[in-house]
């Protein structure tokens, strides 16, 4: 089993992989995974991924995720699944409108592009 910090550098890698255009996004974010009444914090820095334990100082925005959710999506998720878990309520995001706008318009976009390959 790997550990908390390995799975949020592989679920970033992953998501980078997926979507190059958020490769080069220099960002700071809080990572809160909701566990059974525990709660860890996680200051996730970009590019990189450097992620350390605690709270997250001049963090542009905040995810807030179910443990067991980012479980699964790290180890097979892909950007439509977290797309999908953001609108169910799974995954909730916080912070500077301007940063959450702008990857949420990266990620549909990105969509939109798969969508046409798979037409083609």
């Amino acid at each position: 089993m790997a550990s908390t910090q390995q799975l949020i550098e592989t679920a970033v890698r992953r998501f980078q992989e997926e979507v190059p255009a958020l490769a080069n996004l220099k960002l700071v974010f809080e990572l809160e995974l909701r566990g059974r009444g525990d709660v860890q914090m996680f200051r996730v820095e970009l590019p990189g991924p450097k992620i350390t334990k605690g709270v997250a100082d001049h963090a542009r925005a905040t995810v807030e995720i179910t443990r067991a959710t980012f479980n699964d999506l790290a180890a097979e998720g892909t950007a439509s699944d977290y797309r999908e878990a953001f609108e169910h309520g799974h995954i909730k995001a916080s912070g500077d409108p301007n940063v959450l706008k702008l990857i949420a318009q990266v990620v549909e976009r990105h969509e939109q592009r798969a969508r046409l390959r798979k037409v083609r």
